[in-house]
């Protein structure tokens, strides 16, 4: 209990330091931009290009995704299951998500944003059985019918810091203009907290990279959300050219893996600062990003659900401890960098208490992920990708205990367990056939699912198909 006071009360003195230092740059970059003058273009054509960029900035734009992703696996050793455990019996599901995303210039800092989604699907053994879950794309409704429900619809406004611009091209919500480089930034609605933090190059997409939820994500994150993984909320941004500091909050769900959001705000949300810094390597980029996440929610600990266990007979029900305001926060580590044009490396690392249920991401305390991806350059498939990387997550001591005396979490739990590593080593290859339909082949072996040394290995075959477009779909406009 000391410990884990003195954790709380140096988490707590790191926020305050920090938001600190973010006030204490917004008063001085407003000090400097009030000092500033102007400055002369040295080359006139610059300065006419960016005038034309700002000419032809969109007042709207379209652009459609559809995803669909099958996948198998076989037999695998499994002495005994759980009713959370990964069936060892053959299974092949399919999923399917389809996106519009609209975007609204409501003035010239100002955009809005609204994407309405349908999503149905079935997830192997109803999307349970794996911390690392093997579909980013597919969400934990594990429903074969797919319905429309509202993905995003927010807002946001850029505050300029400075008279430099940067050019912005036409995507998914992203409306094709200029950018103040300097600018603060707030950003207010419905959105999944995972499109302003934790961004990779490399890994951050399940439609067109690697799959598996705590490489896509930092999987140690239990970042709120619903059940689709999207949030009500806000991000605040400070943004220069080679550093940026965010501060974002946002609802925590009623219940682990909720579709209802706890509307008590003062009590329960979810808080994540994230700070990045952008540099260059013999003049290849690399971003390193420091992540800091703290939540509050109607949660329960696994420490008490044992104590409880243990007075009453029968498995522990961390359920049964819920309180309102139960904390649970931890630390990541993201960073990615280009080692020659066609070949970028990334890792992350990941740590929270590990006390607390895990209630809105997934069932991973400890995460360490490496992996490298290289494009078709050389090969003259330039706009295809071939990468791979292996993931382990863990558990701290008491959540693994918790486990093994019976206890589940909402999408893991065989009963009990002999306790390991869930390491995951996933490969994948995209190809773009035509520039906007890309089809792909991902790989994962799996090592201990769900920490647990006497099931397993399994091996998960993908094949994957994705459609993207816009206004200029068939010029192969916004393609990566």
């Amino acid at each position: 209990m000391t410990r884990a006071r003195d954790l709380h009360r140096l988490l707590r003195g790191v926020r305050c330091f920090l938001t600190l230092c973010y006030l204490l740059l917004i008063i001085a970059a407003a000090d400097a931009l009030a000092q500033e003058q102007p400055p002369v273009p040295q080359d006139p054509s610059q300065a006419s290009q960016g005038t034309d960029r700002a000419a032809d900035a969109e007042n709207w734009n379209l652009f459609y995704q559809a995803t669909s992703i099958g996948q198998y696996h076989g037999t695998f050793h499994s002495p005994y299951s759980g009713p959370f455990s990964l069936q060892d019996s053959v299974e092949r599901d399919v999923s399917l998500t389809t996106t519009l995303f609209f975007g609204l210039r409501l003035e010239k800092n100002t955009a809005l944003y609204f994407d309405p989604e349908i999503a149905g699907g079935r997830g192997f053994s109803g999307v349970n059985g794996l911390a690392n879950s093997s579909n980013g794309e597919l969400p934990r409704v594990a429903s074969a019918t797919p319905k429309p429900y509202l993905a995003r619809l927010y807002i946001y406004h850029d505050f300029s810091l400075g008279p430099e611009t940067e050019p912005v091209e036409s995507d998914a919500n992203q409306l094709a203009g200029v950018r103040p480089v300097n600018r603060y930034t707030i950003t207010v609605g419905r959105f999944t907290l995972t499109d302003f933090f934790d961004n990779n190059r490399y890994s951050h997409d399940p439609r067109t990279q690697f799959m598996g939820w705590a490489v896509m994500f930092n999987g140690a994150w239990d970042y709120p959300a619903d059940v689709r993984g999207y949030d009500w909320g806000w991000v605040h941004e400070l943004h220069f050219r080679h550093w940026s500091f965010r501060y974002g909050s946002g609802a925590m769900p009623r219940v682990a893996n909720g579709l209802r959001f706890d509307r008590r705000l003062f009590v329960n949300r979810g808080d994540v600062f994230e700070g990045e810094y952008d540099f260059n390597i013999r003049k290849h980029p690399g971003v390193v990003r420091l992540l800091n996440y703290e939540n509050h929610a109607n949660a329960g600990t696994y420490s008490q659900a044992i104590r409880q266990a243990e007075l009453s007979g029968g498995p522990p029900q961390v359920t049964a401890t819920r309180r309102n305001g139960t904390l649970k926060y931890g630390f990541g580590l993201n960073a990615e960098q280009e080692i020659t044009k066609n070949i970028g490396v990334f890792g992350r690392l990941g740590w929270n208490d590990g006390k607390t249920e895990s209630f809105a991401f997934t069932a991973v305390d400890r995460l360490a992920t490496a992996g490298v991806s290289v494009t078709g350059e050389r090969w003259r498939r330039r706009f295809d990708t071939a990468a791979s990387e292996v993931t382990v997550s863990g558990l701290s001591g008491v959540h693994a205990l918790y486990l093994s005396l019976g206890g589940n979490d909402f999408l893991i739990g065989d009963g009990r367990l002999r306790y390991g590593p869930e390491c995951i080593w996933e490969s994948y290859y995209n190809a773009r056939l035509v520039p906007w339909f890309f089809a792909g082949f991902d790989f994962q072996h799996v090592w201990d699912p769900a920490y647990n040394r006497d099931r397993g290995p399994v091996n998960v075959l993908a094949l994957r198909f994705h459609i993207e477009f816009g206004k200029d779909a068939f010029t192969g406009h916004g393609q990566p």
